[in-house]
Protein backbone atom coordinates (compact mmCIF):
# COMPACT_ATOMS: atom_id res chain seq x y z
CA UNK A 1 0.00 0.00 0.00
CA UNK A 2 1.59 3.24 -0.58
CA UNK A 3 2.06 5.96 1.62
CA UNK A 4 0.24 8.89 -0.61
CA UNK A 5 -2.88 7.39 0.58
CA UNK A 6 -2.47 9.40 3.56
CA UNK A 7 -2.27 13.09 2.05
CA UNK A 8 -4.78 12.49 -0.49
CA UNK A 9 -7.15 10.40 1.18
CA UNK A 10 -10.85 9.80 0.60
CA UNK A 11 -12.96 11.26 3.62
CA UNK A 12 -16.34 9.86 3.07
CA UNK A 13 -18.59 9.31 0.13
CA UNK A 14 -21.37 11.73 -1.08
CA UNK A 15 -24.61 9.87 -1.54
CA UNK A 16 -27.53 11.55 -3.29
CA UNK A 17 -29.41 11.36 -6.77
CA UNK A 18 -27.84 10.78 -10.07
CA UNK A 19 -29.10 14.51 -10.95
CA UNK A 20 -28.04 17.70 -9.84
CA UNK A 21 -29.26 17.84 -6.21
CA UNK A 22 -27.84 19.73 -2.54
CA UNK A 23 -25.91 17.02 -0.71
CA UNK A 24 -25.55 17.80 3.50
CA UNK A 25 -22.06 17.22 5.27
CA UNK A 26 -21.59 17.53 9.19
CA UNK A 27 -19.57 20.67 9.72
CA UNK A 28 -18.30 18.80 12.75
CA UNK A 29 -16.05 16.36 10.81
CA UNK A 30 -13.63 19.28 9.32
CA UNK A 31 -13.72 21.07 12.13
CA UNK A 32 -11.87 18.23 13.53
CA UNK A 33 -8.99 18.22 11.24
CA UNK A 34 -9.09 21.89 11.08
CA UNK A 35 -8.28 22.06 15.13
CA UNK A 36 -5.58 19.99 14.61
CA UNK A 37 -3.99 22.55 12.14
CA UNK A 38 -4.81 25.19 14.31
CA UNK A 39 -3.32 24.18 17.31
CA UNK A 40 -0.04 23.44 15.73
CA UNK A 41 0.33 27.13 14.55
CA UNK A 42 1.45 26.66 11.39
CA UNK A 43 3.30 29.16 9.08
CA UNK A 44 3.77 27.50 5.69
CA UNK A 45 1.52 24.62 5.20
CA UNK A 46 -2.49 24.18 5.92
CA UNK A 47 -4.81 21.40 5.12
CA UNK A 48 -6.89 21.56 1.86
CA UNK A 49 -10.19 19.80 0.93
CA UNK A 50 -11.70 19.40 -2.28
CA UNK A 51 -14.43 17.96 -4.04
CA UNK A 52 -12.93 14.99 -6.74
CA UNK A 53 -13.83 15.74 -10.24
CA UNK A 54 -13.21 11.80 -11.12
CA UNK A 55 -16.47 9.96 -12.86
CA UNK A 56 -17.63 13.53 -13.57
CA UNK A 57 -18.53 14.58 -10.41
CA UNK A 58 -19.10 18.44 -10.45
CA UNK A 59 -19.83 20.69 -7.63
CA UNK A 60 -22.00 23.82 -9.00
CA UNK A 61 -22.34 25.86 -5.63
CA UNK A 62 -22.71 25.60 -1.50
CA UNK A 63 -23.48 27.12 1.53
CA UNK A 64 -22.62 26.23 5.27
CA UNK A 65 -25.61 26.47 7.36
CA UNK A 66 -27.15 26.37 10.75
CA UNK A 67 -30.87 26.33 12.10
CA UNK A 68 -30.49 30.13 12.10
CA UNK A 69 -28.37 31.39 9.12
CA UNK A 70 -27.03 30.38 5.95
CA UNK A 71 -23.35 31.61 4.44
CA UNK A 72 -22.01 31.25 1.25
CA UNK A 73 -19.26 28.57 0.74
CA UNK A 74 -16.12 29.59 -1.21
CA UNK A 75 -15.17 26.87 -3.71
CA UNK A 76 -12.60 27.48 -6.54
CA UNK A 77 -12.75 26.00 -10.00
CA UNK A 78 -10.32 22.79 -9.41
CA UNK A 79 -13.48 22.26 -6.56
CA UNK A 80 -11.35 23.19 -3.92
CA UNK A 81 -13.69 23.90 -0.31
CA UNK A 82 -12.40 27.14 1.77
CA UNK A 83 -14.21 25.84 4.83
CA UNK A 84 -13.89 28.46 8.08
CA UNK A 85 -12.51 26.92 11.49
CA UNK A 86 -14.89 28.11 13.89
CA UNK A 87 -16.37 26.54 17.14
CA UNK A 88 -19.29 28.55 17.49
CA UNK A 89 -20.19 26.53 13.73
CA UNK A 90 -19.59 23.26 15.49
CA UNK A 91 -21.69 24.30 18.68
CA UNK A 92 -24.33 25.13 15.99
CA UNK A 93 -24.12 21.87 14.45
CA UNK A 94 -23.76 23.69 11.16
CA UNK A 95 -23.91 21.78 7.98
CA UNK A 96 -21.95 22.07 4.49
CA UNK A 97 -24.11 21.86 1.68
CA UNK A 98 -23.02 21.06 -1.79
CA UNK A 99 -25.02 21.61 -5.18
CA UNK A 100 -23.85 18.32 -6.94
CA UNK A 101 -24.07 17.41 -11.14
CA UNK A 102 -23.47 14.29 -11.71
CA UNK A 103 -23.74 10.76 -10.10
CA UNK A 104 -23.39 11.75 -6.04
CA UNK A 105 -22.79 7.90 -5.29
CA UNK A 106 -19.34 8.34 -7.18
CA UNK A 107 -17.98 12.13 -5.60
CA UNK A 108 -16.24 11.84 -2.47
CA UNK A 109 -14.32 14.65 -0.70
CA UNK A 110 -10.66 14.51 -0.47
CA UNK A 111 -7.97 16.35 2.15
CA UNK A 112 -4.79 17.06 1.41
CA UNK A 113 -1.72 18.32 3.38
CA UNK A 114 0.05 20.98 0.72
CA UNK A 115 1.98 24.40 1.09
CA UNK A 116 -0.22 27.72 2.02
CA UNK A 117 1.38 29.87 -0.67
CA UNK A 118 3.54 29.05 -3.77
CA UNK A 119 5.84 31.13 -5.57
CA UNK A 120 8.85 30.72 -8.10
CA UNK A 121 11.66 31.05 -5.89
CA UNK A 122 12.39 29.46 -2.44
CA UNK A 123 15.67 29.22 -0.82
CA UNK A 124 16.77 25.54 1.11
CA UNK A 125 15.41 27.37 4.46
CA UNK A 126 11.97 27.68 3.30
CA UNK A 127 12.02 24.32 0.95
CA UNK A 128 13.05 22.58 4.66
CA UNK A 129 10.52 24.04 6.93
CA UNK A 130 7.54 23.56 4.16
CA UNK A 131 8.83 19.91 4.64
CA UNK A 132 9.30 20.03 8.65
CA UNK A 133 5.79 21.54 9.42
CA UNK A 134 4.52 18.77 6.83
CA UNK A 135 6.08 16.10 8.88
CA UNK A 136 4.64 17.91 12.15
CA UNK A 137 1.03 18.30 11.17
CA UNK A 138 0.91 14.86 9.99
CA UNK A 139 2.26 13.63 12.81
CA UNK A 140 0.27 15.28 15.28
CA UNK A 141 -2.67 13.80 12.46
CA UNK A 142 -1.97 10.47 13.04
CA UNK A 143 -4.48 7.75 14.46
CA UNK A 144 -6.52 4.79 12.32
CA UNK A 145 -6.07 4.52 9.38
CA UNK A 146 -2.83 7.06 9.42
CA UNK A 147 -1.39 5.16 11.90
CA UNK A 148 0.24 2.85 9.12
CA UNK A 149 2.32 5.58 8.07
CA UNK A 150 3.95 7.18 10.07
CA UNK A 151 7.34 7.75 8.52
CA UNK A 152 8.21 11.09 7.39
CA UNK A 153 7.67 12.10 4.16
CA UNK A 154 10.63 11.23 1.36
CA UNK A 155 10.23 15.00 0.01
CA UNK A 156 8.33 17.69 -1.71
CA UNK A 157 6.01 17.27 -4.53
CA UNK A 158 6.35 20.22 -6.69
CA UNK A 159 2.51 19.78 -9.03
CA UNK A 160 2.49 22.39 -12.14
CA UNK A 161 0.54 20.72 -13.98
CA UNK A 162 2.16 21.73 -17.33
CA UNK A 163 5.20 21.96 -18.79
CA UNK A 164 8.26 24.02 -16.59
CA UNK A 165 12.12 24.40 -15.58
CA UNK A 166 13.21 24.03 -12.08
CA UNK A 167 16.58 25.88 -11.51
CA UNK A 168 18.50 24.12 -8.65
CA UNK A 169 22.08 26.19 -8.24
CA UNK A 170 21.92 27.26 -11.59
CA UNK A 171 21.38 23.86 -12.97
CA UNK A 172 18.07 24.04 -15.25
CA UNK A 173 15.52 21.13 -15.19
CA UNK A 174 12.51 20.63 -17.58
CA UNK A 175 9.74 19.24 -15.95
CA UNK A 176 6.44 17.61 -17.00
CA UNK A 177 3.71 18.01 -14.78
CA UNK A 178 5.58 17.35 -11.25
CA UNK A 179 9.42 17.59 -9.80
CA UNK A 180 10.42 15.78 -6.98
CA UNK A 181 12.73 17.04 -4.43
CA UNK A 182 14.27 14.04 -2.16
CA UNK A 183 14.81 14.94 1.49
CA UNK A 184 18.37 14.55 1.34
CA UNK A 185 18.47 17.00 -1.77
CA UNK A 186 16.17 19.51 0.22
CA UNK A 187 19.87 19.72 2.95
CA UNK A 188 22.26 20.08 0.14
CA UNK A 189 20.49 22.94 -2.53
CA UNK A 190 20.92 26.53 -2.19
CA UNK A 191 18.36 27.58 -3.83
CA UNK A 192 15.34 26.68 -6.25
CA UNK A 193 13.52 29.00 -8.48
CA UNK A 194 10.93 27.65 -11.27
CA UNK A 195 9.61 28.95 -14.48
CA UNK A 196 5.73 29.46 -13.13
CA UNK A 197 4.89 28.99 -9.76
CA UNK A 198 3.66 25.20 -8.62
CA UNK A 199 -0.19 25.34 -8.17
CA UNK A 200 0.59 22.81 -5.46
CA UNK A 201 3.42 21.93 -3.26
CA UNK A 202 2.85 18.70 -1.26
CA UNK A 203 4.53 15.81 0.85
CA UNK A 204 6.08 13.38 -1.64
CA UNK A 205 5.67 9.93 0.32
CA UNK A 206 7.09 7.08 -1.38
CA UNK A 207 10.52 6.75 -3.43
Amino acid sequence: MKKQLLFSCILLGLAGASQAAPISLEYQGFYQRLKQVNKGNYQLVELAFSVSKANGCKVNSGTITTEKDSFPLTITKDQRLFLPYDGQLKSDRALINLDVEGNAETCAIAMQVRAKNTKQSYSQAELVQIADEMNALLSQMQGFPMRLFASDIAGLNLEFGTEATVTIDGKVIPVDGTYRVESSQLHKLTSLTTSIAPKVISPWTSK
